[in-house]
């Protein structure tokens, strides 16, 4: 019997230095720190919590995770 791949549910993580900590507007966007796309939520979270943690003493300084798959296919 084959065994079934699980459907991948791609995420991408990405963060970089706000302008204002109010709003979602990125300092310097030729510095966005493109962290990976990874092939499902649990292996994203880990990746952008690790990142998160290594700077974790610049306030301004916010990683994100965007459901990429919602994006590709948005009827599902």
């Amino acid at each position: 019997m084959q065994e079934e791949k699980p459907k991948q549910l791609l995420h991408l993580v990405f963060g970089g230095e706000l302008s204002n900590l109010s709003t979602i507007e990125f300092k310097d966007l030729e510095s966005l720190d493109i962290v990976g796309i990874f092939p499902d939520y649990a292996s994203a979270l880990a990746a952008w919590r690790g990142k998160a943690q290594q700077t974790v003493d610049n306030a301004a300084m916010r990683y994100f995770i965007v459901h990429m798959h919602r994006l590709l296919d948005p009827q599902n």
